[in-house]
């Protein structure tokens, strides 16, 4: 038996956490040490398991598995594929991104330690094929991040946990019955287990029945998303919470509802997923719309990027139900591109707000002309932001308008005018921050210094290379992609069983 490398990602943030909390808190040096090199070593363990992954099949991978409660069927069961692979490899990089280039000001002792139980439990999510896991490592998500915005947060900092904490804990319950009904139903005919590739594949309930699970669990990840209308959440989340949280918010956490669709919603119930898909697309051209719209009225700048992450979680949903190869692949391309690109610019409104103290976009103007590296860096990761060709953000939706032509015309036609009003809002509010002739304190306003470029610059880099190169990412998703849409297919019986070893599901 290997390195259990899925372990060590779960078990290495958890240790470091722990380090943290027994270090005195007359050292706040050591502690922001021992939480990026706890980050470091987890990045190094993701890039391990990148470099070792075997393209070319569409099973599980480095699965580890070991009884945990023997008597309800739990189980220590992980494992990657090419679904979730760069969404660990995501995670994994945005931490020390977030870690080095935000200050919490306060208590970082207890603020690195709730990062690092933070990046357990969203890798964790990521990698658990166990329901009762899963759960698990879905629930620890909760509450360092509650504690991050009420903590470490601005002025309405307790409103805004609040309303997380009650939105996401309701989702949270209603899918914990969904989990417990659906094991208790398929313990009927079988024996009780809560691993989910036994429960894919041994289904013994209704049509009917499908549909009240698939609600409880979809209900639970629309809220994480966050779907139109059960958004509203995420903009005071945004905006309260402190730089590295908005980073890794908008990063990680809320790819955990999109992957949540493509891992349980998908595989369990292919059947229904299929059946509810133009409700779902509807609603996600609603929320690229809406957030767009929304997005070009805001006076905050932290805000505005809030609502623009309503607009593009809009389109992973789009891909995601378009249930094409192309359409889901564009939707986990895009759930990269917006965890690197906007979490950049979270990090560059928190680097503007340390500066100026304000995030009102009426008080800055004329930034380029005293800070141009600092506007140029900005302008890079905007455009990624936007989607124009060269840049990461393009090829994801491109991707998820082609394969949504294929089977919804119309929904790709519509949406496709959510990438215009993208730049409408996001150049117009570029325009009004840094061009023009700068007066009073934006006089004064500080250049990019060394270290924040340093912290930015391979964010830059893969947003570069992602949009110049993408084969390596797509090569790595594509048959863990195709198993999952061709298994939706047949359950449909849109399409007749795979003959090739290519085609079966995994």
């Amino acid at each position: 038996m290997g390195f259990p490398v899925l372990t060590a990602l779960v078990v290495l943030p958890a240790i470091g956490a722990a380090l943290v909390v027994a270090i005195p808190r007359t050292r706040p040096e050591l502690v922001r040490v021992v939480g990026f090199t706890t980050s470091l070593a987890v990045l190094v363990v993701a890039g391990y398991t990148l470099y070792q992954f075997g393209t070319g099949t569409a099973g599980f991978q480095f699965v580890s598995q070991h009884v945990w409660i023997k008597e309800w069927g739990i189980s220590w069961h992980l494992g990657i594929d090419g679904i979730s692979l760069f969404l660990v490899v995501l995670t994994a990089v945005l931490f020390p991104f977030a870690l080095a280039g935000a200050d919490p000001h306060h208590d970082v002792k207890a603020y690195t330690a709730w990062m690092l139980v933070l990046e357990a439990g969203c890798l964790g999510v990521f990698i658990a094929l166990d329901l009762f896991l899963f759960f698990v490592f879905w629930e620890i998500v909760l509450v360092p991040m509650y504690f991050l915005i009420g903590g470490w947060g601005y002025e309405r900092r307790v409103y805004a946990a609040l309303k997380f904490f009650i939105y996401t804990a309701s989702g949270s319950a209603l899918m914990l019955v969904g989990i417990l009904a659906l094991v208790f139903i398929h313990a009927g005919h079988h024996p009780l287990t809560f691993d989910l590739q036994t429960l894919a594949r041994e289904q013994s309930f209704g049509e009917s029945t499908a549909r009240w699970l698939f609600a409880a669990f979809a209900i639970s990840f629309a809220i994480k998303v966050p779907i139109f209308p059960l958004h509203t959440w995420l903009p005071d989340a945004h905006t309260e919470a402190p730089t590295a949280g908005s980073v890794i918010l908008a990063g990680v956490l809320l790819k955990l509802g999109t992957y949540g669709f493509l891992r349980f919603g998908l595989y369990l119930f292919p059947k229904v997923s299929h059946d509810l898909a133009p409700l779902l697309l509807t609603l996600g051209v609603i929320g690229i719309i809406y957030g767009a719209i929304v997005a070009a009225v805001q006076r905050d700048l932290k805000r505005l990027i809030a609502y623009s992450s309503v607009a593009h979680l809009g389109f992973i949903i789009l891909g995601t139900f378009a249930l094409t190869t192309q359409g889901v692949q564009g939707g986990l391309l895009q759930m990269i591109n917006h965890g690197l690109s906007t979490g950049a610019l979270f990090l560059l409104v928190g680097m503007i707000y340390e500066r100026r103290h304000t995030r009102q976009i009426a008080d800055f103007g004329g930034l380029q002309k005293v800070a141009p590296v600092f506007a140029g860096v900005f302008m890079v990761i905007m455009l990624s932001s936007v989607g124009l060709p060269g840049l990461n953000g393009f090829v994801g939706e491109f991707l998820v308008l082609l394969g949504t032509f294929i089977t919804r015309r119309w929904w790709a036609v519509v949406a496709a005018t959510g990438v215009i009003l993208a730049a409408v809002y996001l150049l117009w509010a570029y325009q009004r921050v840094f061009h023009g002739v700068p007066e009073g304190e934006n006089l004064k306003f500080p250049e990019l210094k060394w270290k924040e470029g340093a912290v930015l610059a391979p964010v830059i880099a893969l947003i570069v290379f992602l949009g110049v190169y993408p084969k390596p990412v797509l090569d790595r998703m594509a048959p863990s992609v195709r198993a999952l849409v061709q298994r939706v297919d047949q359950r449909t019986g849109t399409r007749p069983p795979p003959t090739s070893a290519e085609g079966r599901r995994p």
